[in-house]
């Protein structure tokens, strides 16, 4: 197990031993401040979750585990309080394999638009556990919940958006604390999600989970380990009072 500290720190910043940082404390001459226990162990689930594709088992759910997951995605906070998501349980072979071959043909449209280097180190990435998994919780978007007035979006039209995702974070973050994997899938249409589960017009499917119990969670994500892409350091994303 790695230190709490590392996942934040790959190339740390510097900043002035005159000058106390944002991010823990005086200049780099001190010691880091101790890590709360409580911290830590939250700390370890962030850097151990990973978007899982090929490592599920298809074993049943430990006892209670969705019922804990789902009630941590729950939980979580939303604009006005209008809790815009439900949550669409799909086990169904046939509605999962509906879903599945939907998924590889929107994989082959993408490949297709790729050349060169781009398309070799594509080929091998999975890009889905639709029927590998043990079920799929679709997570949704009712822009309706709680209107007209939403107490917060009169400003930000997209903020009961971004409450669904603070929901799909914290279902994310329990499944990992579970021992249980998570992949999000992204490669598809969301009217053909809507027509194969009924979901209503003005209802959006923002997330198609896979969840289950895995082998292991990979250490280095997918995408960094087939040379995708690499992961930008802290240091370069933060910036200080202005851009």
């Amino acid at each position: 197990m790695i230190s709490s500290f590392s996942m934040w720190s790959d190339q740390p910043s510097d900043p002035s031993p005159d000058q106390p940082s944002a991010l823990g404390g005086p200049g780099p001459s001190c010691a880091p401040p101790a890590v709360p226990p409580a911290a830590a162990g939250l700390y370890e689930v962030v850097r151990q979750r990973r978007d899982v594709r090929g490592q599920f088992t298809g074993e049943p759910m430990p006892p209670g585990a969705l019922h804990r997951i789902l009630g941590a995605a729950h939980s979580a906070p939303s604009v006005g309080l209008t809790q815009p998501w439900d949550f669409i349980l799909v086990e169904d072979e046939e509605t999962r394999a509906a879903m599945h071959a939907h998924v590889s043909q929107e994989r082959a449209c993408f490949a297709a638009t790729l050349t060169g280097d781009r398309a070799e180190r594509f080929a091998p990435i999975k890009i889905d556990g639709v029927l590998e998994s043990t079920l799929s919780v679709v997570v949704t978007y009712d822009q309706d919940r709680g209107a007209p007035a939403v107490l917060g979006r009169n400003t930000i039209a997209d903020a009961g958006l971004y409450s669904v995702c603070l929901a799909i974070e914290n279902l994310w973050l329990a499944a990992t604390a579970e021992g249980l994997g998570v992949g999000w899938v992204s490669f598809y249409r969301e009217q053909f999600v809507r027509d194969l589960l009924g979901i209503p017009e003005r209802v959006r499917p923002v997330a198609w989970l896979c969840v289950g119990p895995v082998s292991h969670l990979e250490t280095t994500p997918d995408l960094e380990r087939h040379g995708w892409a690499v992961r930008r350091p802290l240091d370069v994303v933060i910036r200080r009072e202005r851009w």
